[in-house]
């Protein structure tokens, strides 16, 4: 039995974190795509005519169908039932065809005059607008699906060893990505034209496909060591997955705290992030092609720390205790962001960087907490149903927040025909929501202690 053990692939740490790299190649080009439009928002109005609603109703696309078409769900579902070869080439093809009809939206539907079917408006919202909404959901369900995916794949090949450091070290490389997007946006446009870092985007997720390609091939094989293994030891079809799945998964409190936490923490970073490239330059005077660099300040700390705490984690525990100092750092942030007489910009810069720690702490503490209330036959499941819980923050919170913007934050005008916005308000709403995520955050420490999750444990096992 030993000699078998050492057979399989995930036992060897250069073969399991090997087949980590593949996969958070494709993770990096999807974040990079997420985040590449967030800082031209000021150059979308000037160039492409987009207001803050507009801009607002296509970030929250990112979410629509995962939200209101179930997209996620069914997601989860066919991961747990199809596996994650099947489902990881199924999200890879949506990105890339999602992303293809953002950059047609923006390119051949560019202008408020533009005509799609002989319409120039659907919903109230200019063509190109609303195909670049379309293009950003589809890629939006192949991103989150290609998210849950990559994750059971961690808890398949780390399971016992080093999940939350690998865990980590999957969120940072993905945080490359964001930071390559908010960093390289503006100078992208302003050298070529404002579609060229979606068009980069593009070719980065065609590259990501075929790297989920080779990994599926190292996979293969790996299922193949691991039925042998399970034949040997009479434990054929133990992780298989059933429909009565659902309702175990949804009558524990676990996943409604994980999922509550999950929706309203990333509220308050996420959408945050998709204004605040704009907001640096209004508020703190800082230079448009740096705003976005700052604005990415959040990811790149990730890129460095995430790694750090979840090797913690994995060694000492305390994942319970993490996500509620990472949801009360989140106050501070926004709290400090919302007062308008604190305008300096190394001030700005500074929060961005404690927003970077709390954006390291809870994901790191997170999400392999859910591998240890849920079998790994559950696993998909649970991720799907607390990611689409998740995406309704996603789609509903700068959907919001541009309304606010347009409705109550135009203070004037630039020279270049876009509004300049006061983003006191929406800075309020968003300390609304981070103290709600520490309370949920609270909830979820005492609910470990009284139900036995074992979140303050070590992932490690001796």
């Amino acid at each position: 039995m030993t000699e078998q053990h050492k057979q399989k692939l995930s036992d060897s740490k250069a073969t399991r974190w090997g087949a980590l790299f593949v996969v958070a190649f494709t993770m990096m080009a999807a974040y990079y795509v997420n985040d590449v439009v967030a800082p031209l928002k000021s150059m979308l109005e000037a160039d492409l005519s987009w207001s803050s609603s507009d801009f607002g109703f296509y970030t929250g696309g990112y979410s629509f169908l995962n939200v209101f078409f179930l997209m996620l769900i069914w997601g989860g579902l066919i991961l747990d039932r199809f596996g994650i070869r099947f489902t990881g080439k199924l999200a890879t093809i949506l990105m890339v065809g999602g992303t293809t009809l953002e950059y047609y939206a923006m390119t051949g539907l560019a202008g408020p005059d533009a005509q799609l079917f002989g319409q120039s408006s659907f919903f109230g919202y200019k063509t190109g607008v609303f195909v670049a909404f379309v293009g950003y959901s589809i890629f939006g369900v192949g991103a989150e699906v290609a998210g849950i995916t990559v994750t059971k794949i961690i808890a398949k090949w780390f399971k016992g060893k080093e999940m939350a450091t690998a865990m980590g070290v999957q969120v940072a490389l993905a945080r490359i990505g964001s930071q390559a997007g908010y960093s390289l946006a503006i100078p992208l446009a302003r050298a070529f034209d404002i579609t060229t870092p979606v068009l980069v985007g593009l070719v980065l997720l065609v590259g990501g496909l075929v790297a989920f390609f080779l990994f599926a091939l190292m996979d293969r094989k790996l299922d193949r060591q691991l039925t042998e293994a399970a034949q040997s030891m009479g434990e054929i079809d133990s992780e298989k997955f059933s429909f009565r799945d659902v309702k175990n998964i949804l009558v524990n409190p676990g996943f409604w705290l994980i999922a509550l936490l999950c929706v309203l923490f990333y509220s308050c970073v996420f959408p945050f992030q998709k204004f605040a490239s704009e907001f640096m330059i209004l508020k703190y005077g800082i230079d448009e092609n740096i705003a976005g660099t700052f604005a990415g300040l959040p990811a790149l700390g990730a890129l460095f720390l995430t790694p750090i705490f979840g090797g913690y984690i994995d060694k000492r525990g305390r994942a319970a205790s993490i996500m509620l100092l990472g949801s009360a750092m989140l106050i501070g942030v926004h709290f400090i962001y919302a007062i308008p007489v604190i305008n300096y910009w190394l001030v700005a810069i500074v929060l961005m960087i404690v927003l970077g720690i709390a954006f390291s702490l809870v994901p790191s503490a997170m999400w392999p907490s859910v591998a240890k209330i849920f079998p790994v036959s559950q696993l998909g499941t649970a991720y799907a149903l607390i990611f689409f819980i998740q995406n309704i923050g996603l789609w509903g919170i700068p959907t919001m927040i541009g309304k606010v913007l347009d409705s109550y934050c135009i203070v004037g005008q630039n020279a270049d025909g876009s509004n300049v916005y006061d983003y006191t308000l929406p800075m309020c709403i968003f300390t609304g929501i981070a103290c709600l995520s520490m309370f949920v955050a609270w909830m979820l420490r005492r609910a470990d202690r009284k139900y036995g999750y074992g979140l303050e444990n070590a992932n490690i096992k001796k």
